[in-house]
């Protein structure tokens, strides 16, 4: 298999830990950061490297077709800007009217959070659901369908 084509720009780390793409034209842009353009539905395809001002520098087609150590680099510095916990399980509502106390299992740990309203459980292509918890975290649902009888039947209340 071949190593996937270089972009037309370079991009790394300087001694601040802050990302610094060097353009086509040699010019150097500090403070570089990524923003995926689908971060739920399709997180490989479409990225942008935005520079300080908030504009856009590069595009990024698909992170996969990028050579590894720039995915690396890219994927570390998502990680930590992304923060969407994976609910595995549900396992307590504290009551089936909102606002409503729900106690998850989520891929980062357990977990508490507070639901506002229904309209807060956002629908997304296939199964998935986004769910806006009301200190602004958002936590995700992959597969409603694949989650346990119990997590189901409580969620199952709220949509």
């Amino acid at each position: 298999m071949n190593e996937p084509a270089t972009p037309g720009w370079h991009l790394q780390r300087n001694a601040f830990g802050r990302l610094v793409l060097t353009d086509a034209q040699g010019l150097n842009h500090v403070g570089v950061v990524p923003v995926r353009a689908f971060p739920i539905d399709a997180p490989d395809e479409g990225l942008s490297l935005l520079g300080a001002d908030g504009h856009e520098l590069a595009w990024v087609e698909r992170l996969s077709a990028l050579p590894a150590a720039l995915r690396q680099l890219l994927e570390e510095e998502l990680a930590q800007r992304e923060f969407t916990p994976v609910i595995q399980r549900i396992r307590a509502v504290s009551t089936f009217s909102t606002p409503s106390t729900w106690e998850v299992d989520t891929d980062r740990g357990p977990t508490n959070f507070v639901l506002r309203s229904e309209d807060d459980i956002r629908r997304l292509e296939g199964q998935a659901l986004l769910i806006l918890a009301s200190h602004g975290v958002s936590f995700a649902v992959r597969d409603r369908l694949a989650l346990d009888h119990h997590s189901r039947r409580l969620l199952d209340r709220f949509l």
